[in-house]
């Protein structure tokens, strides 16, 4: 029986997957179908699906399925992830303990940054956020510091899809206006939110990148304008840029 909740062409599909994993030399769409307990015409609509977005392959002599280079993209993406939290944290600690605010590490998530680590200033104001939060791109420190860092098309698509709401009068929302201040990013190689997400807190970020040079994540200092002068934020900002170029090069990067 389904489990309540899901999704059967889903977990068919899924189910595709783990079967091939199980079979190096790959299956048949009989075999499948099988397996599967469904029709032959069920399975290969299935395997269809698959095949077009990369996830499965077949064979060009014997006709059969097998597992697409697309997972190993996917594979890739976890590893990638896994290793910079890890690899991260004793950086993203000092960080924090050195300038005396609260440092996060984020990753993209299609349109939005995603935070999956966090060293608490130890001061007694501190920042509200959560490892898990979710924030947009345009108006954060480190979602523009990795804004910055991707292609011009696919900056662009992200601002289509997700547009530029104002969250404070600070917020950057005309996209003209954001390509040119990411290009300042780029320039400088760190951001600053300066109130443009949330009223009362500043920001400095920096992106990290992999060994092809292309941005896979990015960290960030941030803490309430009543501690964060002028002369702090530029000093946040070298101390957070130092940090980036520290894990990317951990991670293989080239500087």
């Amino acid at each position: 029986m389904r489990e309540v909740g899901t999704v059967q062409s889903v977990d068919r599909a899924l189910l595709i997957l783990e079967k091939l994993k199980e079979a190096p030399k790959g299956l048949g769409v009989t075999e499948l179908s099988t397996e599967l307990k469904v029709s032959k015409s069920t399975a290969h609509r299935l395997l269809m699906s698959l095949l077009k977005k990369g996830f499965v392959r077949q064979d060009p002599e014997n006709q059969k399925y097998i597992l697409g280079l697309k997972l190993i993209e996917f594979g890739q993406t976890v590893t990638d992830h896994l290793d910079i939290r890890n690899i991260a944290s004793g950086h993203l600690r000092q960080l924090a303990e050195k300038v005396g605010e609260t440092a996060h590490l984020v990753i993209r998530e299609r349109s939005e940054i995603v935070y999956i680590d966090k060293i608490e200033s130890s001061a007694t104001i501190r920042m509200f956020s959560n490892i898990g939060k979710r924030a947009p791109m345009h108006c954060t420190g480190v979602g523009k510091a990795i804004l910055a860092f991707l292609p011009h098309q696919e900056i662009v698509t992200i601002v289509e899809e997700k547009g530029l709401e104002g969250f404070t009068p600070k917020t950057i929302i005309e996209l003209d206006a954001l390509l040119d201040h990411l290009e300042m990013i780029r320039n400088r190689g760190y951001s600053i939110d300066d109130e443009e997400h949330e009223l009362g807190i500043k920001c400095a970020a920096a992106p990290i990148l992999n060994y092809k040079g292309e941005v896979i994540a990015g960290i960030s200092v941030a803490g309430p304008i009543m501690r964060v002068s002028e002369e702090k934020l530029e000093e946040m900002a070298a101390e957070v840029l130092k940090t980036s170029k520290a894990i990317s090069m951990d991670l293989g990067g080239v500087i």
